[in-house]
C-alpha cells in the first residue's frame, strides 16, 4: 500500500510539473504576438502627438516618447 501511493505522488507530480511548463510556453508565444506602439509628443506642446520620432511643428523641439502602449 506504502508503495502504491508513493508511485501515485510520484505520477501526480509528474503532470503537474508537465502541465506548468505547458502553461509557460503558451504564455511566452502569446507575447510575441503583440507589438508595441509609442506615440510621441512636445513637451512644450502636449497637444501635439505623433506616432513616429520627429519636431514639433510648431516650435520646431524634437518630439519625446510617451509610454507605449501594446497592440495586437
Amino acid at each position: 500500500m506504502k508503495k502504491l501511493l508513493t508511485i501515485l505522488a510520484f505520477v501526480a507530480l509528474i503532470f503537474t510539473v508537465t502541465a506548468c511548463q505547458n502553461n509557460n510556453r503558451a504564455a511566452a508565444g502569446s507575447n510575441q504576438h503583440t507589438k508595441k506602439e509609442a506615440k510621441y509628443y512636445c513637451t512644450m506642446h502636449p497637444s501635439i502627438i505623433s506616432d513616429k520620432p520627429g519636431t514639433c511643428p510648431k516650435c520646431g523641439m524634437k518630439l519625446v516618447e510617451r509610454d507605449s502602449v501594446n497592440k495586437k
